[in-house]
């Protein structure tokens, strides 16, 4: 059960347009708006390329970037895959 209610103010044209958006995929308008924020959200989380790490975990951080790579038999058979659309020089 949601208990925690989210408010807005909408333009009629906007509150239109997502009626209909969401009505093209069987949605209610509140299960479509919470479905897209939180669609949008996870991607603004996901792209995020600052984070801070305190002392201990940089130097883990660090030591694992550092460290040389570990075998990895599924990597290796994916690169000895030729790609479809690679040409034969020979």
């Amino acid at each position: 059960m949601r208990d925690a209610a989210i408010n807005l103010r909408a333009l009629p044209e906007q509150r239109d347009l997502i009626d209909h958006a969401a009505s093209l995929l069987g949605k209610n308008r509140s299960d479509f708006m919470l479905e897209a924020a939180c669609d949008r959200a996870q991607a603004v989380v996901l792209d995020q390329v600052f984070f801070s790490l305190d002392t201990a975990k940089f130097a883990r951080f660090t030591a694992l970037l550092d460290a040389p790579p570990q075998l990895n038999p599924g990597l290796k058979r994916l690169m000895a895959v030729k790609a479809p659309w690679s040409v034969d020089s020979a």
